[in-house]
């Protein structure tokens, strides 16, 4: 039997159902959305999103739909996990709750009474101990949120747990001298990390070259992923790679998101970097797992951007762009699980007032890296339980080509 708990907690409509639940949907506008004198929600879900036993997982209503007043619509979920909270629905799987689990969340009036949008996904809980015998070697790739460290030092936390992989992270960026590593450069798109080369000592990393790209024939800037792997990573590929980009390529377009063409003429330029890098990628290793991370939310606050730009961005402005990107990203690297390249929905676990400083747009305090780097997490752990080569370093191989010249890249 169908049972509903409806409640109203400091202005958002609250619902919580058990049972009866749609087949999930990659992205689904609201109901009747963009009828004259309603607002459209655009609501937008991933197909999939994952958990662990004893890990916090949440969706944040405020990251699903386009609006400055979320608190002015009831969420209705339908799920048989997880409880509904004042601005999301919140679970923390138990070890024996491992599967699959759909989800719905359904967008109504304030009263609850009308439905506006609804858009469906599917929970899928990874057990306690997935990939517990394997070796993994682990490749985190990103702009400033990654340079941080927070996030990759929390997949890091996470991992030396029980019941988790021996995992090796790569990567040129070591933060603390320890087992944590990454390649994470402050204000950098998918097209520097595929292009950038600077000659000569580089002040600061993110001023320098990028570490996939060195002087080639005639010092002509060359991409050179196996070139990486042979000097970096002591010759074996990683096994999963992940990349979070995406707010650099597009915050541009914030200046004006009511202009189509250039917001969807800068999200098509990102896609083409972005097909160049992961494209080296994949040929240097084919094996590998990739992950692409859905471009973050920002600060609910416009204090945090008047903070940072000064009256040049707002807010409302980049939350729309970041939107119309994550719907436009899930399109384009969804659906290629036989390519090797998966979706990993950053964008939902992630609080937008409790998990950012007030004094900052894009970049969250503790609290949100940490929740992008359990997302993270929870992807890596299901894709483990699934991933043949999630063996004692049979995973990975060698390289599709090896430098036969010595770098001449400096400034690293």
């Amino acid at each position: 039997m169908k049972s509903t708990v409806v409640s109203t907690v400091a202005g958002f409509g609250l619902a919580l159902l058990l049972g009866g639940i749609p087949a999930p949907t990659l992205w689904a506008a609201g109901e009747g959305a963009g009828a004259k004198g309603k607002e459209d929600l655009q609501i937008t879900l991933p197909p999939e999103f994952y958990a662990v036993p004893e890990v916090e997982t949440a969706i944040y209503f405020d990251n699903i739909v386009c609006t400055q007043t979320p608190e002015a619509y009831t969420f209705v979920v339908t799920c048989k996990l997880g409880k509904t909270e004042e601005r999301r629905w919140a679970v923390t799987p138990t070890p024996t709750q491992a599967g699959e689990y759909p989800l719905t969340v359904e967008v109504k009036d304030s009263a609850g009474k009308r439905s506006l949008a609804k858009a469906s996904t599917v929970l899928k809980v990874a057990p306690r101990k997935a990939g517990s015998k394997a070796k993994v070697r682990l490749l985190v790739i990103g702009d400033s949120l990654t340079a941080a460290s927070v996030y990759p030092t929390e997949i890091r936390r996470l991992l030396d747990e029980q019941g988790n992989p021996d995992c090796e992270m790569l990567g040129t960026i070591n933060p603390s001298s320890g087992k944590v590593r990454h390649e994470g450069y402050g204000g950098w798109r998918w097209s520097t990390f595929a292009s950038q080369y600077k000659p000569g000592p580089a002040t600061a990393p993110n001023l320098g070259s990028s570490p996939f790209v060195v002087a080639g024939k005639n010092d002509k800037p060359e991409l050179d992923v196996p070139r990486y792997i042979q000097e970096k990573c002591d010759g074996t590929p990683p096994d999963v790679i992940t990349v979070l980009l995406g707010v650099n390529d597009c915050f541009g377009a914030g200046k004006d998101p009511d202009d189509k063409k250039l917001v969807d003429n800068t999200i098509d330029d990102m896609f083409k970097n972005a097909e160049v890098f992961l494209a080296a990628l994949r040929e240097a290793a084919p094996n590998a797992i990739i992950g692409v991370g859905l471009t973050t939310p920002p600060n609910s606050r416009e204090s945090g951007f008047e903070a940072n730009y000064k009256g040049q961005y707002h807010r409302w402005e980049w939350k729309r762009v970041q939107h119309e990107l994550v719907r436009r990203e899930l399109e384009h690297f969804g659906g290629r699980e036989k390519d090797r390249i998966y979706v990993i929905p950053t964008e939902l676990n992630i609080d937008c007032v409790d998990g950012y400083p007030v004094d900052n747009g894009v970049h969250p305090n503790a609290t949100g890296y940490k929740q992008i780097g359990a997302s993270i997490y929870c992807w890596l752990k299901y894709r483990l339980q699934n991933m043949p080569e999630a063996k004692p370093r049979g995973g990975a191989t060698s390289p599709a080509r090896r430098p036969s010249r010595p770098s001449t890249r400096q400034g690293r």
